[in-house]
């Protein structure tokens, strides 16, 4: 048995309505990172000077040393560019949420009292402005504990929400383990907030929403290889964004749209205009919500709580997973058993993903395998039919089309058919009757006896699939 914990489907081709308040077609949601003070610093313990997301090109760590001018310009996020953002958002009347490093907010008193007078939420950015991939998980469970701790003596109150930012493997299942928070957006892989559990996360006691951060529409590609070389360019960037999701709700598909901001990056002059004008330009359109991310999480909590589930095959057992689904390929339970030996993760707990992983079994076996598949289908309309003794599928399937309400007529030409198809190929007539209706079954009878035995090998074995396929739409999400 192998599982893949990553999630590769998401909501699929079908996200859900996220109700927004008034309507609105998407909800844009402006992140200040507050990191000043908390970055690498020999000052602070580390071993070496910061190296991340500053104006010096090529930064390096300087061990041991203190590095002026990496300080210098962090401090200016502190000193001058936050009062400038704090000064555009409330001018604005726009709110937003705060990732707030612990130890730098205890180094801001002031810009703390500042967000606390205009209403933002402050979320926990972890202990400290460091790198955590190397970090064993004891140690990077012991900083988010002093995390919580020092921001909640800090600011008054423990923080609703966390994002890291430079996680390790361990920084998603830590924070659903904290159990403390009632969101998290350590990821950024969806235009809508989503609900995990213990699958692949740690064993936590409660499901765990998920508000999806950026780091595309984020300041910090100011200060990355490939990113903005200038205010026109965020300001188009972050124009292009909301338009395309402004269409999309529009149509009837409404999302979120995250900005990333950092106080030493777009609180520079010649980037801050850039960042007035789309704020005004998202304030110039109807039908958009400007929330905070813990308004986010309490509205998805209202609109989106938490539903188990009821079938995941990628979690079963394979007792169960073989008994659930073993009759999906007709009389064929050894397709599931070699299925269950697949790569399977959440992308199988679909009609369509589980279907893909019978089928490529299907696929894979050999001619004589395939044919006993094909064989232990039974004739449309045919003797087990008038026995009652059809599978609860086969049964239900050929009602769909009235085949269990022949005239006489009718099913003397089903008999016929039945006879010389099968005296031809060596398996009886499949197709998918959901598909069809009595009279095209019987067109497509007539047609098909015509085949040579390789095409009617291969046309029966995706009808095989089809019948599978629809099968699994009944007891699966599609």
């Amino acid at each position: 048995m192998t599982r893949y914990v990553r999630n590769m489907r998401g909501y699929g081709s079908n996200p859900p309505d996220p109700k927004w308040p008034g309507g609105a077609y998407v909800a844009v949601q402006f992140v200040v990172n507050y990191e000043e003070g908390g970055e690498n610093c020999i000052l602070h313990g580390d071993e070496a000077s910061e190296a991340f997301l500053s104006e010096v090109v090529g930064a390096a760590p300087w061990p041991g040393m203190r590095h002026w001018n990496m300080e210098s310009i962090y401090e200016y996020g502190a000193r001058a560019g936050f009062w400038r953002l704090h000064r555009m958002f409330t001018e604005a009347g726009v709110p937003v949420t705060v990732y707030g490093v612990a130890s730098a907010l205890a180094r801001s008193p002031e810009q703390v009292a500042a967000m606390k007078e205009a209403g933002w939420e402050i979320a926990s950015h972890g202990l400290r402005w460091i790198d955590y991939r190397a970090h064993s998980a004891e140690d990077e469970r012991r900083d988010l504990q002093e995390a919580v701790r020092l921001h909640t003596e800090v600011v008054g109150e423990a923080p609703k929400g966390l994002y890291l930012g430079r996680t390790s493997a361990n920084s998603v299942k830590l924070a659903i383990e904290h159990g403390g928070f009632e969101w998290i957006s350590d990821t950024y892989d969806d235009d809508l907030p989503y609900w995990i559990d213990h699958d692949g996360h740690g064993n936590a006691t409660r499901p765990q929403l998920v508000i999806p951060y950026t780091l595309d529409a984020n300041d910090m590609r100011f200060a990355t290889a490939q990113g903005f070389n200038s205010g026109d360019q965020f300001f188009a960037y972050l124009r292009d964004a909301f338009d395309t999701l402004y269409e999309e709700g529009r149509a009837g598909r409404p999302a979120m749209m995250s900005v990333g901001l950092h106080c030493r990056l777009i609180g520079r002059p010649g980037r801050a205009a850039s960042l007035k004008r789309f704020i005004d330009y998202v304030k110039g359109h109807d039908r958009v919500w400007l929330p905070r991310r813990i308004d986010i999480a309490r509205h998805w909590m209202e609109h989106h709580p938490y539903e188990a589930p009821t079938l995941r095959p990628s979690r079963m057992e394979k007792a169960e997973f073989v008994e659930r689904f073993g009759s999906i390929f007709e009389h064929s339970p050894w397709i599931a058993e070699r299925a269950y030996a697949l790569e399977l993760g959440p992308a199988h707990d679909s009609a369509a993903g589980l279907h893909n992983a019978l089928a490529r079994v299907f696929r894979s076996a050999s001619e004589e395998e395939r044919l006993g598949v094909l064989k232990a289908h039974p004739d449309l309309a045919g003797k087990l039919a008038a026995a009652r003794r059809l599978t609860p599928e086969s049964a239900k399937e050929q009602a769909s089309a009235g085949l269990d309400a022949l005239t006489d007529e009718e099913r003397a030409r089903f008999t016929d058919l039945n006879q010389r198809y099968t005296a031809k190929f060596g398996f009886p007539f499949i197709i998918a009757v959901k598909d069809n209706t009595k009279e095209s079954i019987l067109q497509a009878f007539e047609k098909r006896i015509e085949n040579s035995r390789e095409e009617e090998f291969a046309t029966a074995c995706a009808q095989v699939e089809r019948i599978a396929y629809l099968r699994l739409k009944d007891i699966l999400p599609s």
